[in-house]
């Protein structure tokens, strides 16, 4: 579901800047024709527009894979995910809203490092100060060096004993297909013990409201019909998204 979401996001994103650089100037007519043809340019601004098409499409279908790997969206998506289902209110709120809501909070916990990558890497490129192969070096310096700081020893040592490698010596040792599952399940983990921590608020009321309609007889009565009201109450009398959020954000 959320790849679905992603791929419709980026899709109207990429039309509105196609758009937007059409717009701006004056000579280009709407809607544009396009002449797939490839010519040498030693100018990274030269690239043809079919070509610049077919690195949009790409990007949109990597993306899920890199959104979810590299950077914060794993552990929001799942700490969410359990407030939902510690909630026990269904459909409510919907999967596209916790996706939506995961997909922005990413952006803004992601926003410095995309800032230092558009700074040290895609505008010097652009500029042609540097060379492809040193942009996309410097982007992923960026992204080890945020995965490193949540990525677990523990979790990497794995990786490393599975692949039957030499205990490395600093981090550069480390190769980044080693450091991204570590990343992945060092995330998992922790979202998970948030996630716990979230449920058992939650588990105390359905526990209080079995015990009294036991005591009063009410078996037929589910626990749930009645313990969910007080659970939403709860909820928002502590301000809960707002506390989720802001623990999230600041966690990172």
């Amino acid at each position: 579901m959320y790849k679905r979401f992603l791929i419709i996001f980026l899709t109207i994103i990429s039309l509105l800047i196609i758009t937007n650089h059409a717009s701006a100037d004056e000579d280009t007519p709407f809607p544009l024709k396009f002449n797939f043809a490839i010519e040498k340019s030693d100018n990274p601004k030269d690239i043809a527009p079919a070509f610049q098409l077919m690195i949009i499409f790409t990007l949109i279908t990597l993306a899920p894979a890199l959104l979810t790997m590299v950077t914060c969206f794993t552990r929001i998506a799942v700490i969410l995910s359990f407030m939902k289902n510690a909630l026990k209110m269904g459909q409510q709120p919907s999967n596209q809203i916790i996706i939506g809501l995961s997909l922005f909070l990413t952006f803004y916990i992601m926003a410095p490092v995309g800032e230092k990558i558009n700074n040290d890497a895609l505008t010097p490129y652009l500029e042609e100060q540097i060379t492809q192969k040193q942009a996309l070096d410097v982007t992923v310096k960026h992204l080890r060096t945020f995965m490193f700081k949540y990525a677990k020893k523990k979790d990497i040592a794995l990786f490393v004993n599975i692949a039957k490698m030499e205990k490395p010596n600093t981090r550069d040792d480390i190769p980044t297909h080693i450091l991204i599952p570590a990343y992945i399940i060092s995330e998992l983990k922790t979202a998970f013990q948030i996630g716990f921590l979230l449920f058992l608020p939650f588990l105390v009321i359905d526990m209080v409201v079995a015990s009294i309609l036991l005591s009063m007889g009410m078996i037929v009565l589910p626990p749930i019909t009645i313990s969910t009201p007080f659970k939403v109450l709860l909820f928002v009398m502590v301000d809960g998204w707002n506390l989720i959020v802001s623990s999230i954000t600041l966690g990172f």
